[in-house]
């Protein structure tokens, strides 16, 4: 019984083993700024009228003034919006190409493609 057998584990090839890329990384971050409810009804209020007043955002969701404005700095941040400031407001409009951008990168998922 003094006798053990050692398993070890094989070494998994270089060419299986990957880590993520440019691609996958941007995929995940603009999945993230659409993976609540309430800032897909916020992007889609955007691309509905091409820009908006922060206030009349707040105005037309049933959200607290600071929910949307998290809703808006996450959406800003993964891509999906830009903000410019104009005066004591801030107008936000769609970011032009990321609809399009998610549907390429979502098309490559699918086929096992890396763009």
């Amino acid at each position: 019984m003094g006798d053990r057998i050692r398993l070890m584990k094989r070494p998994v090839p270089a060419k299986t083993r990957r880590s993520p890329g440019k691609a996958e990384a941007e995929l995940a971050a603009l999945a993230w700024g659409l993976a609540h409810p309430a800032r897909v009804a916020i992007l889609r209020l955007l691309l509905n009228r091409g820009e908006c007043i922060c206030g009349a955002i707040v105005d037309s969701m049933p959200l607290a003034q600071a929910t949307v404005s998290q809703h808006l700095k996450v959406l800003k941040e993964t891509g999906w919006i830009e903000g410019e400031i104009d005066g004591p407001r801030v107008c936000y409009c769609p970011t032009a190409g990321a609809a399009a951008r998610f549907k390429q990168l979502l098309q490559g998922l699918e086929s096992g493609e890396r763009r």
